[in-house]
């Protein structure tokens, strides 16, 4: 079948279903571009490496059965930039996520550290910022603990590149047998400086670990950092989810929009049988997402490579890139990342080819 005109094309392409695009996603301004030789580029604005594999796949299967046969394709992805509300963005970042907890000890900087390498591997280029002044992990999750960020001019930092991201840390400056005995004020001003002071080279995406609680860091963040969107990590447990009430509510207060809830811990996995049991509960975070209006992003699994990757330096996405933990880590980037470009609004940005 030959198609006569881009709305013939247009109308095509929707038929390619997928949970990070909408329905007459196609017809989406600037994700089906004419270039001048008259081929079709299929640009995706936001992470998804995956997404654009299997939309290839998925197009040229149908040119193989005698669709568009007439027509040339490409394909990309582009991240594009969102606006963060009237704060003016942080140079050289297109988004920042920032990943929150109102409670300790549910796996927010696992998740963090996850993330950040999973939309790496989606195709990002990214950053992340260990905001947790009192109790820095990122360093010793990255495997990163004996490096120390460089000056060039004695003013900027030089981001540490640990398993192909740009980070940043207060772990990197100060000993680790230290403990850090700072008044909020000063741990704030510290956070703005690791934020403002690093040399980031041209990112995608930021991701910032969190301290855990809603006090002077979060209030920091809110009135200072062109936040893109949060994500906020929780366990199923009523303890737990209480608190992450808490957490999408002092956002909601303060006007930085929540991306969505990620369930960590939902089940555990055994590594003999591969067994899935939910040993803390079940359903919480689904019905809170419902209740709160915000997206159920991910139910990562509690399992004991997750937590050996972690303490190795390497973690899951990097070390097993093609095992059930990562490909839970690389389904919630994708996630993070369409939920933020559909709910976002675009910063103008320099057209390529021609929108249709």
């Amino acid at each position: 079948m030959r198609f006569e005109s881009v709305s013939d094309i247009t109308q095509w392409l929707n038929g390619f279903e997928h949970p990070w695009l909408p329905e007459a996603w196609a017809e989406v301004k600037g994700v089906v571009n004419v270039k001048a030789t008259g081929e079709i580029h299929i640009q995706i604005p936001f992470a998804a490496a995956s997404l654009l594999e299997q939309l290839t796949q998925w197009v040229e299967l149908q040119q193989q059965n005698g669709m568009a046969k007439n027509v040339s394709f490409t394909f990309s992805c582009r991240v594009a930039t969102l606006k963060a509300g009237e704060k003016t963005q942080l140079k050289g970042v297109k988004n920042i996520i920032a990943v929150s907890s109102a409670k300790g000890g549910v796996g927010k900087s696992t998740t963090s550290v996850n993330l950040a390498l999973a939309l790496k591997a989606q195709g990002a280029k990214v950053g992340m910022l260990d905001a947790d002044i009192y109790g820095p992990s990122v360093p010793m999750m990255l495997g990163a603990m004996d490096e120390s960020p460089a000056s060039r001019d004695g003013k900027l930092m030089e981001p540490v590149e640990a398993h192909g991201i740009y980070t940043n840390s207060i772990g990197y400056l100060v000993d680790a047998q230290d403990a850090t005995i700072w008044r909020g004020p000063m741990a704030s001003k510290a956070l703005a400086q690791l934020m403002n002071e690093t040399r980031w080279p041209d990112l995608d995406y930021l991701v910032i670990d969190m301290p855990p609680g809603t006090g002077d860091i979060q209030l920091t963040l809110a009135q200072q950092i062109p936040v893109t969107g949060v994500v906020v990590v929780t366990t199923p447990q009523d303890l737990a989810l209480a608190d992450a009430i808490k957490g999408v509510n002092m956002f909601a207060k303060v006007e930085v929009p929540v991306a969505g809830v990620i369930e960590n811990m939902s089940f555990h996995t055994c590594s003999n049988c591969g067994h899935h049991e939910a040993i803390f509960g079940s359903g919480g975070a689904e019905e809170m997402a419902k209740e709160y209006g915000v997206p159920l992003l991910a139910q990562l699994p509690l399992h004991i490579n997750i937590r050996a990757d972690i303490d190795n330096g390497t973690p899951t996405v990097v070390a097993r890139p093609n095992e059930e933990q990562a490909k839970a880590y690389l389904s919630l980037a994708g996630n993070v990342a369409s939920r933020l470009y559909w709910q976002g609004d675009v910063m103008p940005d320099q057209i390529m080819f021609t929108a249709l």
